[in-house]
């Protein structure tokens, strides 16, 4: 159903993923899925930089009085090798600059689309997930149809 319906989950994941860019500093716990996501993946927003938009924090508009205006959270960041501790300040006023110097800080790829490519790489590790869930369930409807016969005969005995 998945390779059918790609287009709807990929709405759904653009979706998931710009509401929780609005809610990104409300809660900690989704704040940690971002950061997570946007770490494993190389990438930052759903589609780019300028998805941080929609959060309150990080729009650029001229009335935002935030520290973190016009920036992104440090999981956008291009980490470098040669330190050894995290700087959460590195995405600080990077969307101020143009696309060019924005890519020596920060990933400008979109979440939604390094997410495709991530599943097109391990399209049959994924594939083999779903086979093996699927025949787990069916296993377990058999059992409990057995189940439900060896009931039925019990009960016939009385």
């Amino acid at each position: 159903m998945a390779f059918v319906f790609k287009d709807w989950i990929k709405d759904q994941l653009n979706f998931f993923i710009n509401n929780n860019v609005k809610a990104y500093r409300d809660d900690i716990d989704l704040q940690n899925l971002i950061d997570f996501t946007q770490e494993y993946w190389s990438c930052c927003g759903a589609h780019g930089p300028n998805d941080w938009n929609l959060n309150i924090y990080f729009n650029c508009t001229e009335f935002n009085p935030s520290r973190e205006r016009c920036g992104v959270p440090f999981s956008c960041c291009v980490k470098d090798t040669a330190e050894d501790v995290l700087n959460t300040q590195c995405g600080y006023d990077v969307r101020l600059q143009g696309e060019l110097d924005q890519q020596k800080y920060i990933y400008t790829k979109g979440c939604v689309g390094q997410f495709e490519r991530w599943l097109q790489d391990n399209l049959i590790i994924v594939a083999g997930i779903f086979v093996v869930f699927a025949l787990l369930q069916i296993f377990g409807i058999c059992l409990a149809q057995n189940l439900v016969s060896d009931v039925k005969a019990v009960k016939a005995n009385w």
